[in-house]
C-alpha cells in the first residue's frame, strides 16, 4: 500500500477518505408508491418509473401522470424533492437518477429514493452509484427468481468510498463536464441523422435534383436491375464444417451497415457440402427473416452467407444507391409485404419491388452525398464511444482515489 493510501472491506482508498454504509451517510431512504394507480391524462402530476430515468437524470416525455388528489394521498409523508438520488430496485436494476427540478412528482414502487445527509454530496452520490464496481456490488445482491429486485436492506449497508466534500464536488464537477460533451454529441449526432434522413427523402425520390442532372427516372423492378441469391447452414451437428477460414454472414451482422468484420466462421468443407454461397466485396445484402428482415447492408469483405440473408448484385447500376434506396424504404417493405407477427420476406418479394431509378451517373452523385453524410455521422459516433471510454477511466480513477484532482487541498 503506497504511503497516503489504506486498506479497507471495499479496498485501498486514500487515508483522508471513509468507508461508509449507505444509511450512514443519507437522511432517509424509502421506496415508491405501493397502491394501486390510477392514471390520468391532463392536470395530474407526473409518476416516476425507471423508464422515466435517463443518463443519470429524470426524463419527462413519456411520464404518466396521476392525479394531484392521489399524489398528495400517496406522499403525505415522504415525497422526493430536488437534490433526491433516485434509483432502480426492480426490473431495469440500478438506474440511477439525480432529481435537479422543482417540480412535484411521486414514484413508482420500484423507485428508492435517498435524501444524502451532511457528509454527502448528492451530484457525487449520483456518480458513485453508476460506478461499475458499485453498480457489479449493489446489483449482485439482488432476491427474487422471475424478476429481479434489489435486496433493500443490503442496499442500505453497501459499502461506499467517501472522500471530503470538497473533492467531492470536484469530482462530480469534471465528471458533470465530460457528460456535457458526451450530451453535446449526441445532439449533434441526432441534428446529423436528421439531416441525413430529410436528404433522403428529397435526393432518393427525385424531388430534388442535383445540378447538372434532368430528364424522368424510370420505374423498374428490382429484378430487372439486380441479379440475385441467397445461401445456405451447414450441418450444425458437423464440427468440421465451422471454425475454418471463410467469414460467415448471417442476418443479425447486417444491422452494422458496412459489413468488415463477423464472428462466423466456416470451413471450406462447409461451404462445399451445404447451400452457403460466397459473396465477394460491395456486394448489396437485406435480411429476409425476423426482427432483421429488410434490413440492408454491403459486405465489404469476401465471405459466405446464409439462407436469411439475399445477394443483390446490380446489372447496370449503383451498389450504393441502391443500399440508400432499400435503406429508406425498408418499412414501407415490411408494411407492404408482410403481415404481423414475426416479418418474413422472399427472393421473389425483393425481386417485384418498383423502383424510381435515374441514369447511373445520378445514382452516383446521390450515393457519393450520402455515403459523405453517413461518413460524417461514423466519425461523430467514433468520437462519442472514446469520449464513453475516458468518462470510464476517470470513474474508475477518481472515485476510487487513484487520482486526486488539483486544486483540492488534501
Amino acid at each position: 500500500i503506497k504511503q497516503g493510501y489504506k486498506q479497507t472491506e471495499i479496498g485501498i482508498i486514500p487515508e483522508d477518505w471513509e468507508s461508509y454504509s449507505i444509511c450512514d451517510v443519507t437522511k432517509q431512504i424509502f421506496l415508491g408508491l405501493t397502491s394501486k394507480v390510477d392514471y390520468v391524462e391532463y392536470n395530474g402530476v407526473p409518476l416516476i418509473r425507471a423508464s422515466d430515468i435517463s443518463e443519470g437524470y429524470l426524463n419527462f416525455e413519456n411520464v404518466r401522470i396521476i392525479s394531484y388528489t392521489q399524489h398528495k394521498a400517496l406522499t403525505k409523508l415522504r415525497r422526493a424533492k430536488k437534490n433526491y438520488v433516485l434509483v432502480s430496485k426492480s426490473g431495469s436494476l440500478g438506474i440511477c437518477a439525480l432529481v435537479d427540478v422543482e417540480i412535484e412528482f411521486s414514484i413508482y414502487e420500484s423507485i428508492i429514493a435517498i435524501e444524502p445527509n451532511s457528509l454527502l454530496k448528492s451530484s457525487f452520490l449520483l456518480s458513485l452509484l453508476r460506478h461499475d464496481a458499485v453498480q457489479n456490488r449493489m446489483t449482485g445482491d439482488k432476491v427474487g427468481s422471475s424478476v429481479g429486485h434489489l435486496n433493500i436492506e443490503a442496499f442500505r449497508k453497501l459499502k461506499l468510498p467517501i472522500p471530503p466534500l470538497k473533492e467531492q464536488t470536484a469530482i462530480a464537477t469534471a465528471l458533470s463536464d465530460i457528460d456535457a460533451l458526451i450530451g453535446e454529441l449526441d445532439k449533434l449526432i441526432a441534428k446529423k441523422q436528421g439531416i441525413k434522413q430529410a436528404t433522403m427523402q428529397q435526393l432518393l425520390t427525385g424531388k430534388k435534383r442535383l445540378a447538372g442532372f434532368s430528364g424522368e427516372w424510370e420505374v423498374k423492378r428490382l429484378g430487372e436491375v439486380a441479379t440475385f441469391f441467397s445461401g445456405g447452414t451447414p450441418l450444425t451437428s458437423i464440427s468440421e464444417y465451422y471454425n475454418g477460414n471463410i467469414p460467415w454472414i448471417t442476418s443479425g451482422d447486417l444491422n452494422t451497415d458496412y459489413i468488415y468484420e463477423v464472428t462466423g466462421r466456416i470451413s471450406k468443407l462447409g461451404l462445399e457440402n451445404s447451400s452457403a454461397k460466397m459473396v465477394k466485396k460491395e456486394t448489396l445484402l437485406i435480411a429476409l427473416y425476423g426482427a432483421t428482415a429488410g434490413v440492408t447492408a454491403i459486405s465489404k469483405i469476401n465471405a459466405a452467407i446464409n439462407q436469411a440473408v439475399l445477394a443483390i448484385i446490380p446489372n447496370n447500376a449503383s451498389v450504393e444507391f441502391l443500399y440508400f434506396k432499400l435503406s429508406y424504404l425498408k418499412n414501407w417493405l415490411i408494411l407492404t409485404y408482410t403481415q404481423g407477427g414475426q416479418p418474413n420476406l422472399s427472393a421473389d418479394i425483393v425481386k417485384s419491388i418498383e423502383i424510381s431509378i435515374p441514369t447511373k451517373e445520378e445514382q452516383t452523385a446521390i450515393a457519393n452525398i450520402l455515403s459523405d453524410m453517413d461518413a460524417e455521422i461514423s466519425q461523430l459516433e467514433r468520437r462519442h464511444a472514446k469520449m464513453g471510454e475516458l468518462k470510464q477511466g476517470m470513474m474508475q480513477e477518481l472515485l476510487t482515489g487513484r487520482i486526486r484532482l488539483t486544486g483540492v487541498s488534501y
